[in-house]
């Protein structure tokens, strides 16, 4: 590999780049729609700006140089992957995908819809289940974990399959992980605001943040190289294995900041004494025509 050009070297996937266009094509859609419309609170500018910067980092993610590079840098494999853990995930979320993705849809697509998707639905109670903090702080630490082990971790580079099967669990996790946080569209359904509402949110970040440090810190000061496959990279840009091991463990390691912007951003609303949870906005009832 030219590592000189590799920086300008944008590879192409189709399956990534078509989910990315249909995700993307399906909420401006409905966004403009919902505009059009009036329902400005929903359809706002910074939520559309806030998804459309989540796709923008799946594309870097999977579709740029950090795609090529890897392959033969540990550091570079770890800046994907936080774009996939800390990035897109919590960005996406923000967007409140949800309600515009729905509304995109024809009329009669979302009126068959309703019954899948009310409280007592089976989809909204697997959901309710999954984004409840022990559980998606659970399926996210025990995922990550376990695809750092050195075995996991060597069979997913010796495997394209397994390695988007890997990148997937990452991702989806990681919308579980930040769903009770930013708490889009469907709302899970928390006890009235007060201190336990933005306490055992505050906490659940405090323990991710503690469990993603230990992690960087067990791969950063190891003082072997964990995954032969980038025994290779001796000398590339002037890193040893060892230095690419470590400075991946310190990326992973300084990845904890985003939890810390979530902790932050939960303090400043629980000491906003004059704040009120606001509902959940109902999606705009069909009119005739639209």
């Amino acid at each position: 590999m030219d590592f000189g050009s590799a920086w300008f070297d944008w590879p192409w996937r189709p399956g990534p780049a078509l989910v990315v266009l249909a995700a993307g094509g399906a909420y401006v859609h409905g966004w403009c729609r919902l505009r059009r419309q009036g329902y400005r609170q929903i359809a706002s500018l910074w939520r559309v700006g806030a998804y459309l910067a989540g796709l923008a980092s799946v594309v870097l993610a999977l579709m740029s140089p950090i795609e090529q590079l890897a392959h033969v840098l540990f550091s570079a494999h770890m800046v994907q992957h936080q774009l996939l853990l800390m990035v897109a995930p919590p960005c996406l979320l923000l967007g409140n995908p949800f309600p515009l993705v729905i509304w995109a849809l024809p009329r009669g697509v979302r009126r068959a819809l309703q019954g899948a998707l009310t409280q007592a639905s089976p989809l909204r109670q697997a959901l309710r289940r999954l984004t409840w903090l022990p559980v998606a702080g659970l399926l996210y630490a025990v995922n990550l974990w376990a695809w750092h082990l050195p075995a996991a971790y060597e069979a997913a580079l010796g495997s394209p399959v397994l390695h988007d099967v890997e990148h997937l669990a990452f991702f989806g996790t990681a919308i579980l992980f930040w769903w009770p946080i930013v708490n889009p569209a469907p709302r899970c359904r928390w006890p009235r605001p007060g201190g336990l509402y933005y306490g055992l949110r505050i906490a659940y970040l405090v323990l991710a943040t503690a469990q993603n440090t230990l992690l960087g810190a067990v791969i950063g000061l190891t003082e072997r190289v964990l995954y032969p496959s980038y025994a290779r990279a001796s000398g590339l840009f002037g890193l040893t294995p060892l230095d690419d091991q470590a400075l991946g463990g310190g990326i992973m390691w300084s990845g904890g900041h985003m939890y810390l912007i979530a902790i932050l951003a939960l303090v400043a609303q629980a000491m906003n004494a004059g704040e009120r949870e606001q509902p959940e906005p109902a999606l705009p009832r069909d009119r005739a025509g639209s």
